[in-house]
């Protein structure tokens, strides 16, 4: 078995019939749903079983919902219950009489209801369906985003008379048992019929099994190899046995008796399980399917025979005269005894043909067994995914231009108040609820400490922030205090998580968490109206300013040196931090030049996270280095054509994998702090140049929050005041972190001073590199002007995304 990277899909519902319920399909559906749990260990994978009417079944653990096959309202409620379960993908098996309403039209209104994507395998296609059954097929196939069928046949009936696109339709074959090539002789004392030859039909007896030809064709086939055995293994089939009891088996043993075959054929009446049907299987040297309806499509019973080695005798209903053809088995008319004894005995005669035919036959079916049919239906799960992203973009391809231009959603502390308690900001969320058991990390309280900050600057006397009573100024005393005691004065670095009940997890945290704490305390410095904040800002930043020049990170570098600027902004005659900053600037431009090459200026080998800051520190920076402004301006305009969709929509380099130099690029997950990353090194450009150009792209950018991006679906959510973390191909993460939160509250201020500017249009040229402005920018800090008197301050202000 070839190993598979993990699968995208993380949780698969399915649902149909599942054991104990006897049936193929419940079979079907455990071995399915097993096989794709068992070869993607980090997939979650569980069931939605449908029990039948007046039944009642002890469900193992992968069934978690009960679904009445005949109360309509059910298939409602089972369809609540997946929306609330968040799945990624919901697999519906469907066979008509499996569920309630005219020729199973419930199925229906689960799955018009589901909101995840929805993959169909379907196990009977008719070809000349009644009004509804056509009706129900046509629809149910509208509503899946992929349809899988088992043959050639099925696929071809599907397009022609149903209209179901190719491109829509997956063939997976039937899954089998994964068993060794054996001799049948090992296998046949465990059933009392060593020395003999065994002739082999299993699975739920009905009337259309055609089992009572093979009788007929017993004496002739006796006549000449006396020492060949029929077994007949399965009980009848539940719906018959409901209407029509043990008739249809007691005609085949009155049959038997009649003929007197009694020693020639068995009947073993159960159920048997996957281990016990293997020994069966591994026993027989020849499995008959004598069925009787020309046109089924699916056989399970001929799939587990024809790949686990077996000499086939078939009648030729369609999925037999596919799967048998090129001579891997043989084809006789439909309830003809004599041309079965024929077959049978031109096998028996014929030992080197027969053997030729089962091994053909075990080697096709290494291409059957459920691990490899697990790994198809795990690319047709994701290709569901991803054409569900496909076909909500129309909605988000309008390119929000100035309709951006429309009232900003109003700025709500809502959710960051509820993330915050007494000690700090709780790190992570489940849906909108702080999720203590992980406790905090500094990073997160020092973004919010600059968010806060700058909040409190800009609105606090207008009154237009608060939150259930709450200031930012109180916010700011919170995240002040975490950060102060986060600070080791033995190291002069900043810890990085601590635990729920306040002991911390590491002695030193980070270089990007020293670099996002030194931009938190420059943004106190420069921003703060509050003189004991300031001084103690002050005082925290002289501590720990020599250890940044340890950091290897980039990232650590830009952010440090987006504090340094706002620090010297008030203190600019500080030599020490001047030399840190000329030391901060050296190294990022140095990386630059060291990893750029032709169609690749970028800092480093990969587009990872926080992409902007780098060139949002050098833009920055280079107010006084034309150089140092160069470079930033260059790197932002190739990295915002590397992250603008073809609608024109922003879309950030995905955290599945990133963008490395020569590979391919990650579209998905996408994170919220690209998005306030991209508004923050906008606005930078924008002061900098005073480029309207840039204005716009900021718009742009914080249009993602609101639903212009890949799938259409807003991360921000109006009701809680909250943001999602990030978007994957079909649905947005709906927990509300304090990342995602701070990265949107962020990114709203930023759009508050965009609207506030009145910056004249005009462009920077710089003839020394031929640099055409306007460029594109993206970023993950936030760089952020107050406005005072109505003007804008000479120089932007940072503020922690």
């Amino acid at each position: 078995m070839s190993s598979l990277r993990p699968a995208a899909v993380q949780s698969v519902a399915f649902v149909g019939n599942y054991p104990p319920r006897q049936c193929g399909l419940a079979t079907f559906t455990h071995d399915v749903c097993s096989a794709v749990a068992e070869r993607y260990p980090s997939t979650s994978c569980w069931v939605c079983a449908v029990t039948d009417a007046n039944q009642s079944y002890e469900y193992p653990l992968p069934v978690r919902f009960e679904l009445a096959e005949q109360e309509q309202a059910s298939y409602l409620r089972a369809a609540e219950f997946l929306n609330l379960s968040n799945v990624d993908v919901v697999c519906i098996q469907h066979e008509y009489g499996i569920y309630g309403g005219e020729a199973g039209a419930y199925i229906l209104d689960l799955a018009r209801a589901v909101q995840a994507p929805i993959v169909t395998t379907l196990h009977t296609i008719l070809d000349q369906p009644t009004c509804v059954q056509d009706r129900i097929l046509r629809e149910l196939t509208a509503l899946s985003d992929r349809v899988v069928v088992m043959s050639e046949h099925a696929s071809a009936l599907l397009q022609s008379t149903y209209g179901v696109p190719i491109g829509k339709i997956d063939l997976i074959p039937h899954g089998i048992p994964d068993m060794p090539f054996v001799d049948s002789s090992f296998y046949k004392d465990q059933l009392g019929v060593e020395g003999r030859f065994v002739l082999l039909t299993f699975g739920l007896l009905s009337s259309n099994k055609g089992i009572e030809h093979v009788i007929e064709a017993l004496p002739d086939i006796l006549c000449e190899f006396p020492n060949v055995v029929y077994l007949v293994l399965g009980v009848t089939h539940p719906n018959v046995l409901r209407t029509e009891g043990e008739a249809y088996r007691n005609r085949l043993k009155a049959r038997v008796e009649e003929l007197g075959l009694q020693d020639a054929v068995q009947f073993h009446d159960r159920f048997v399980e996957i281990e016990e049907l293997k020994e069966f299987i591994a026993a027989a040297d020849m499995y008959v399917t004598p069925y009787l309806n020309p046109s089924q499509i699916t056989s399970g019973t001929l799939a587990y025979a024809f790949g686990c080695g077996k000499a086939v005798v078939s009648t030729p209903y369609l999925h037999a005269v596919e799967l048998l053809a090129g001579d891997n088995g043989v084809l006789v008319p439909f309830a003809d005894p004599k041309s079965i004894a024929q077959a049978v005995l031109g096998l028996l005669r014929d030992d080197c043909r027969r053997h030729a035919m089962r091994k053909r036959a075990y080697l096709l079916g290494r291409e059957m067994i459920w691990s490899e049919a697990a790994a198809h239906y795990v690319a047709s799960f994701e290709h569901a995914r991803r054409g569900t992203s496909a076909s909500v973009a129309p909605a988000a391809a309008k390119r929000p231009g100035n309709e951006c231009g429309r009232p900003l959603p109003r700025l709500r502390l809502d959710h960051l108040r509820r993330m915050t308690d007494s000690t700090g900001l709780v790190q992570h969320a489940r849906f909108a609820l702080p999720h203590y058991p992980e406790g905090y990390c500094t990073d997160d309280n020092a973004r919010a400490l600059a968010l806060a900050v700058t909040l409190d600057a800009i609105f606090l006397e207008s009154g237009d922030v608060a939150a259930e009573g709450v200031s930012a100024r109180d916010l700011i005393n919170t995240y002040a205090s975490f950060l102060n005691a986060a600070f080791n004065p033995e190291t002069r670095q900043f810890r990085n998580f601590m635990s729920y009940d306040r002991q911390w997890l590491d002695k030193r945290g980070s270089d990007d968490c020293q670099g996002r704490s030194m931009m938190a305390l420059g943004t106190c410095i420069a921003q703060s109206s509050s003189p004991d904040l300031r001084q103690w800002a002050a005082g925290l930043f002289q501590d720990a300013l020599s250890t940044i020049l340890d950091a290897t990170s980039p990232r650590a570098w830009a952010s440090a040196l987006l504090g340094i600027d706002a620090y010297l902004v008030e203190l600019s005659g500080d030599r020490a931090v001047q030399h840190v900053a000329g030391q901060l600037e050296e190294r990022l431009m140095a990386q630059f030049h060291a990893a750029k090459s032709s169609g690749w200026p970028w800092f480093e080998d990969t587009l990872a996270y926080e992409n902007a800051i780098l060139p949002h520190a050098l833009i920055v920076r280079g107010i006084k280095d034309a150089d140092m402004l160069s470079v930033g301006l260059q790197s932002l305009q190739w990295l915002i054509l590397q992250q603008t969709s073809s609608e024109g929509n922003f879309q950030p380099i995905g955290s599945s994998g990133f963008y490395p130099r020569g590979g391919e690029r990650a579209q998905f997950d996408q994170q919220p702090i690209e998005a306030a990353g991209m508004v923050s090194a906008c606005l930078a450009a924008f002061q900098v140049t005073q480029d309207p150009y840039w204005s716009e792209q900021a718009r742009i950018a914080f249009a993602w929050f609101l639903g212009h991006n890949d799938i259409g679906i807003a991360p921000y959510d109006a009701f809680t005041g909250g943001c999602r973390d990030g978007i994957t191909v079909d649905r947005a993460n709906r927990n509300q972190g304090a990342e995602s939160t701070l990265a949107y509250l962020s990114a709203r201020a930023q759009m508050e001073v965009l609207e506030s500017l009145q910056i004249p249009s005009g462009r920077l040229r710089f003839s020394s590199d031929g640099l055409h402005l306007p460029a594109h920018g993206i970023g993950d800090s936030v760089a952020f002007a107050v406005v005072k008197n109505g003007k804008a301050p000479a120089r932007p202000m940072p503020i922690a995304s």
